[in-house]
């Protein structure tokens, strides 16, 4: 896919009701709070012996994710980076964690984030594994400006 075309993929996903029920399908799922898509996904790294495949397919991903950084920080101003990592201790811990902060955690270090004006909802990317022989994901999430506190000014 074009940068266009994931643009158009997030701006589909930002004024998106959020589904009633959870749901999981061949892109990414959803909750009655939260949306995730995967955005572009690499090949897997069960065979990548010297760890190559996975550098070049983890600079193409970060360069499309500082791609549409640039891009939507023209529209929403700067993203502000969270650290997944507390939500992911929290989870482990048997603490609640909302989504997709949940899930995120499970997968990245860390999220590009946009308050989104107006809407009480938020928008993510990230780039994330779930193990190191699996492929790398560059995610889009929305959730509730409530899943980070976010104020009414939209930051923390």
């Amino acid at each position: 896919m074009t940068t266009d075309e994931y643009l158009a993929t997030i701006d589909a996903l930002v004024v998106q009701p959020f589904p009633e029920v959870t749901y999981v399908d061949a892109c990414g799922g959803g909750g009655p709070e939260h949306h995730v898509r995967e955005l572009q996904v690499s090949r897997d790294f069960w065979d990548d012996d010297d760890g190559q495949a996975w550098v070049e397919a983890e600079a193409d991903l970060q360069a499309c994710l500082d791609d549409l950084a640039a891009r939507l920080t023209t529209r929403w101003g700067n993203a502000f980076v969270v650290d997944l990592g507390p939500y992911l201790s929290a989870g482990c811990e048997g603490v609640p964690v909302s989504e997709p902060l949940d899930y995120l955690s499970q997968q990245a270090v860390s999220m590009q984030v946009w308050p989104l004006p107006d809407s009480g909802r938020w928008l993510a990317l990230a780039v994330g594994q779930a193990d190191k022989e699996l492929p790398l994901i560059l995610f889009a999430a929305v959730g509730q400006a409530s899943a980070l506190d976010l104020n009414t000014s939209g930051r923390s």
